[in-house]
């Protein structure tokens, strides 16, 4: 079976998981991804803001969109400045923005997102 460019995604969220249709590489940076979905994640921008909601989804590009988003930036340029947050709800952050990437959960699940080959 023939697939196009960027049809694994939606060939895997119709349930389709046979082997010959996705690659195995394809595969296994879905299922990480998938890891991740509804964790809080905290996003920081190039121009000093950062971005805590839940992960909802990724697109082939890296564009990540978080739910139930609170923005967090810095009233003074001096440093130590405090923060200002306002709530944002649903927000799209482009890859090209983007300069760190945390995920709230333990040790443990960290080293095994991290990890080379698949458990």
């Amino acid at each position: 079976m023939e697939t196009k460019p960027g049809a694994e995604m939606s060939l895997i969220q119709e349930g389709h998981t046979d082997p010959s249709v996705l690659r195995s590489n394809d595969i296994t940076a879905v299922a990480q991804v998938r890891k991740l979905l509804f964790r809080r994640m905290l996003i920081g921008v190039t121009d000093g803001r950062f971005f805590l909601g839940n992960f909802h989804c990724m697109d082939k590009q890296g564009n990540i969109i978080l739910q139930d988003a609170v923005e967090f930036r810095s009233i003074r340029r001096s440093a130590p400045s405090p923060m200002e947050q306002r709530g944002l709800g649903l927000i799209l952050i482009p890859s090209s923005c983007r300069t760190s990437c945390h995920i709230d959960c333990s040790i443990e699940e960290q080293l095994s997102l991290l990890a080379l080959t698949p458990r």
